[in-house]
Parts: structure tokens; sequence; C-alpha cells
């Protein structure tokens, strides 16, 4: 039998990606026929699809083939939102009309509200004062809950504001409540020199257009924010610096938000596709040494025709609007990544976040980059590379500069075909559908929860089990048990593998110390983070998750942690 097996993951398939009357079959089938290069092609990625060993992300399952006008892109990046309130094709209400029709096709959709004038400041042309970026957001949050509440996905949004706007402060309270722009995540964009100034103690200037409005001290201002997700678990923090550094088109885009999950930083218009590799399906039997192994040879095997896949959306799939078109054709951006890896490194007998846990993690993740890089390299050869690629200056990006010797040689002769290729996503639903495989990066959450289900006879309670304790009869690692250094080192070892970013909750325990909560965002700058968030359970909006279920969350919340599971959940 191909797909899920527990009736909770076949019934939540078939809600959130197959039309009515669809099998799982069927539905893999219809998007795979829609993204084949050939008849072999097609029997190449059905198979891989069917076993579930690569699961595009819902978007695309759900959309590829289909007859309903949605998008296969989860992400998106608004276009820049200029500081005017109705004039202009890049006015506020111009970039809300926008993000409600990117909404209504399925998209999540991340803004950088930097760009607008503080409270308090002066609007020569109407004689009058701005009210600041967070009256605006309240604009945006009111679309995302109303697209929500026409039938569609719960509506996600990423809001970004730099650390060095002067509204910096109102910002990082803005949603000390549970009812203050539910319709977003919000992340503040921190700088290396509000870094440095945090640890030398230098006072840090506010600005806005280039103009000084006051200086701060940066300890005190990093300790409101250290504050805030400590009881509240936002704002998440984004090391724009680093994101920019590391960007393979370091000579074409600056980046000034991310997705609604972070783990695709993307400039004006930016778009992604997502996909993850189910690490489980790798792991087999071995007779003659009497445990677990794992098929690296398969591993190899299935990436090449999962990226043609994936690089086939680019051509077909919908966009919401031309420029995220223009920007995704030009570009090419895929975001593939893994589930599963908690599941199958403790089946193979390597606790969550130990030493040989992090170098399995590195050496799986090291494949992946590698393999991807050069099925992308070899489709440039074949179809061209991406339109905006310079050999050049391509290939002086810092993250190029980590790939084989080799590798980079054939870069620059052949070109590639995709401007990114790795991404570490939640993975929420799409774990879920895959019969409870560990989310992600993520350790186990539990080893079992109650989900309600719908039969013929009415709803009914299924005890749903993770999928290493059931498959594998191991006992992983919960979030529960794992350090806060263990979940730095495999946050931080992912990293150094992946184009894009890595979204990754660090879980701390209720009673952490003040220092090392503070400690978990200075390690992962320190050590090439690009983005940090952290959840204590013990904090407010702890209190508020444990009596939120999945499937009666408040229309228009952006991505969440779902109680029951652990996972972020934001498809």
């Amino acid at each position: 039998m191909s797909g899920p097996t527990l009736k909770f993951s076949q019934e939540l398939h078939a809600e959130k990606y197959r039309t009515a009357g669809e099998s799982f079959r069927d539905g893999q089938s219809r998007m795979c026929n829609a993204l084949k290069d050939s008849q072999e092609h097609f029997e190449q990625i059905r198979d891989i699809c069917l076993d579930m060993r690569f699961m595009a992300a819902g978007r695309v399952q759900a959309s590829m083939g289909s007859t309903r006008n949605t998008t296969p892109w989860n992400c998106f990046v608004s276009g820049t939102i200029e500081d005017s309130f109705v004039e202009g094709h890049g006015s506020i209400m111009a970039r809300a009309t926008e993000a409600a029709t990117t909404m209504r096709m399925g998209g999540g959709i991340g803004y950088d509200f930097s760009t607008l004038r503080p409270r308090g400041a002066m609007i020569k042309k109407l004689q009058s004062r701005s009210s600041g970026p967070l009256s605006f957001m309240g604009i945006f949050d009111a679309v995302c809950k109303c697209v929500a509440s026409s039938g569609h996905r719960r509506g996600a949004q990423m809001g970004v504001l730099r650390v060095d706007h002067p509204d910096i402060e109102e910002f990082i309270h803005a949603k000390q409540n549970d009812n203050n722009l539910n319709g977003f995540n919000i992340s503040i964009a921190m700088t290396d020199k509000f870094m440095q100034c945090v640890q030398s103690g230098d006072p840090f200037p506010l600005v806005f257009n280039g103009e000084v409005h006051r200086e701060v001290n940066a300890a005190a201002l990093f300790d409101q924010i250290m504050r805030s997700t400590w009881d509240w678990a936002e704002p998440g923090v984004l090391f724009v610096d680093t994101i920019n550094r590391m960007n393979n088109l370091w000579y074409c885009e600056t980046i000034v938000a991310t997705n609604p999950c972070g783990e695709q930083p993307l400039p004006p218009y930016g778009a992604c596709l997502l996909g993850s590799f189910n690490a489980v399906k790798y792991v087999y039997w071995d007779e003659k040494l009497q445990a677990y192994a794992f098929d690296f040879p398969l591993f190899k095997e299935d990436i090449p025709p999962i990226v043609r896949m994936m690089d086939n959306i680019i051509d077909r799939g919908n966009y919401p609007l031309y420029e995220q078109e223009k920007e995704g054709r030009n570009k090419r951006r895929l975001g593939l990544g893994v589930t599963g890896v908690a599941n199958a490194l403790e089946a193979l007998g390597m606790p969550y976040g130990s030493l040989a846990f992090i170098e399995f993690e590195g050496k799986l993740l090291e494949i992946l980059r590698d393999e991807t890089y050069n099925a992308s390299m070899m489709l440039a050869a074949e179809k061209g590379a991406f339109p905006l690629f310079n050999a050049a200056k391509y290939a002086q990006g810092s993250f190029i500069k980590t790939l084989p010797q080799e590798l980079q040689k054939d870069i620059r002769q052949y070109g590639i075909r995709n401007s990114h290729l790795t991404s570490i996503a939640p993975t929420g639903t799409i774990s879920l559908c895959a019969d409870n495989v560990s989310s992600g990066i993520e350790p186990v959450f539990s080893y079992e929860f109650d989900r309600t289900i719908q039969t013929f006879d009415g709803p009914a309670t299924e005890k749903v089990s993770d999928y290493g304790f059931r498959q594998f009869n191991v006992r992983g690692k919960r979030s529960q048990d794992v350090t806060i250094d263990e979940h730095l080192a495999v946050l931080t070892e992912a990293q150094k593998y992946t184009d894009s970013a890595v979204s990754k909750t660090c879980n701390v325990p209720g009673d952490v110390s003040w220092d090392d909560f503070k400690g978990v965002y200075i390690k992962a700058w320190e050590n090439g983070a690009k983005g940090c968030t952290t959840f204590r359970m013990d904090g407010k909006r702890g209190g508020i998750l444990t009596t939120t279920d999945d499937d009666e969350a408040e229309e228009g919340s952006a991505c969440y942690v779902n109680p029951e599971t652990g996972r972020r959940e934001c498809e």
C-alpha cells in the first residue's frame, strides 16, 4: 500500500491536498504527471512520491494538475512597502491588495515594515504626523483574517522590523497578548552592529532615512527583546547581515524579510518552492549487521529526478502576481530539505543532539547540498542557467565556496539552473500525513497523542503514535529531554549545509536561567545561524496554546506551535 497508513494521516492528507474522491495514489499521479519531463521521469518521481521518500510541500500537492486556482508556492515576500498610504504602485494599500491576492491563492507572505516612518514623524503633504508601522500592520492583519474566513487555509504572514528602527520598542511589545496581530508571526532583523554593541556596551543609534532619532543602550534593548520571547515566544530573531552575507545572489538582491516560518529569506516579490526528503524511508534492517542502516545510494539516486520535478513547477505553476512570476523565473529558487531526521537517526542508535547525531546530520545534509547542486548544474547544461546567473559573481558567494572544488568548477563552466536549492522547513502537516514522522530536524515531541477523526459513524478519537516508537520501537529523546546546547548544535550544523535558512524551534525548560536563555541567541549568531526562535512552555504563550486545538485555531492565525504535536504548523 502506498501513502499513509494511519487513519488520521489518511484523513488529513485527503482533507488538505486532494480533490473529492481522489485517492493518495491518484493525487500523487496527478502531481507527477503535471511535472514530468518524460514517461521515464514520471515513473521515477511517482515511485518516490508514492513511497513518501520525498514529499512536496502541501501547496505543490494541492495545486499541480488540479483544476483549482491555487499556487504551488508556499513562500513569498511582499514588494517593498513605500512610505505612502495610497499613492503609487508600492503604497501601503497597494501592497495590502497584493497580499490579499497572494493569500487567496494559498501563499504565505512576509513583509519588511522598516520602510515606514516612525510614529510621530511629520507628513509634510498632509501637515499631520504618522501613526507608525504598527498601526499599518493592522491593515494587513485584517486582510489576512478576511481571506482565511472566506474558506481557504489559514493565512500566514511574517512581519519584520529592523532593530535600528525608531519604533522598535513598540514592535517588541506588539504581540504581548492573545488577540493582537494574530495574522502575523513577527521577527526583528538584528544587525551585526547591534549584536556587537550588545557585547561592547556601546550606544546603538535608532535611525530612519539616514537620520539618527536617538541612541539607546543596546544591552537594555536586547533584554527587552529577550523578555518578550521568554514570556510570549515572540518576536523571533533574524540575523539579517548573516542572511545577506551568505546569500548566493549577493550581487543582485538585498534580503530584508522571510516567509512566515523563517526558512526562506527572500527579496521583494521573492517566491520559493518547498519539499522534503523523508529520512525514515531510507532506513532499513541490515540482516548482516543485525541493525538498522541508512540507504545512502538510494538517497543520492532520488535527488536528481526530484530537482528536475520541482524545477518544472517554476514554468508550469500559477503565480498570484506577475511580479512574483518574474522574480521566480529569473532566479528559480528551490527549497529542498529533510524531515523525519530524529526518528531515522535515533533508529540508527544516535540520541538526538549527541555528537554522533550531529555528525550524521552533517553528512546527510552535505550529501543533500552536493547532490542538489550537481543536479541543478546538470539541468543548466541541458536547459540553461537561471537568467540572472553571473558565473564570476556567483562563484564568489560565501556559500558557494563551501561546495566541493570540482562542483564549483562545473558550475562556472555550465552554470546552474536554480539560484538556491536547500531549506529546512517545519514540515508540520506533511510529517503528520506521513504517519506522524518527527518534524523536519526537530526532536520527537511526544510518543502518543489523541486526535479526532471523522468517520461514517461520526467523529471518533484515535491515538496517534510517534513513527519511530511505532515502527522502530525506539523512544527517541523528546523536546523536553533535549538540552539547549543540543538544540543549538542541531540548528547550527544544519545551517552550514543549507543555502537558505533553517526553521527550528529551540525548546527551553521553564526553569532555564536568564543568562542561559539569552545565550541561546548570542551563540546562534556567533555560530552562523540566520535566525533563532525559542519556546518556553512555562511562558504566557504556552498557557494560550494548551487551550487551543489545531482545528479550532482562530481564523487568520499565522504559523503556530500545535500543543499536541509540538510542531510549528503553517503548511
